[in-house]
């Protein structure tokens, strides 16, 4: 039976994502999950990537530069509020936050997010 589920955006972080980032944890179901990312001004995070999850990105605030990094192609895309992006399974990144806002995104995994275990570091832009 599926659970009709909703969930305030949490005051605080629940975890530190492997990268870096403060990780908010909204909801999840068999098929995926969704999460708040933020990224204090200045920082940058640590580069990763992951074995065998895919996520969409959509910045709701803040600006910044994300790095990608798939099959010898490499991108660099400038992070503000609107812009949306893919991290394909396998696929090296890292981002940055940059101006005096908190870069802050709302990203879905899938599957949903097994744990710190998917993320492994990798040699990153920054």
């Amino acid at each position: 039976m599926t659970q009709l589920t909703t969930r305030k955006l949490p005051d605080f972080c629940d975890v530190l994502a492997p990268d870096g980032s403060e990780v908010r944890v909204l909801l999840a179901t068999k098929q995926g999950s969704m999460a708040h990312f933020k990224l204090r001004p200045g920082q940058t995070t640590k580069a990763v990537v992951h074995h065998t999850v895919e996520e969409l990105w959509y910045v709701i605030r803040g600006n910044g530069e994300f790095w990608r990094m798939l099959d010898g192609t490499e991108l660099i895309t400038p992070l503000e509020p609107g812009v949306s992006l893919n991290i394909p399974v396998g696929a090296h990144f890292q981002f940055r936050c940059e101006g005096k806002d908190a870069l802050e995104v709302v990203a879905v995994t899938m599957p949903p997010w097994p744990g710190p275990e998917e993320a492994a570091y990798v040699k990153g832009k920054w």
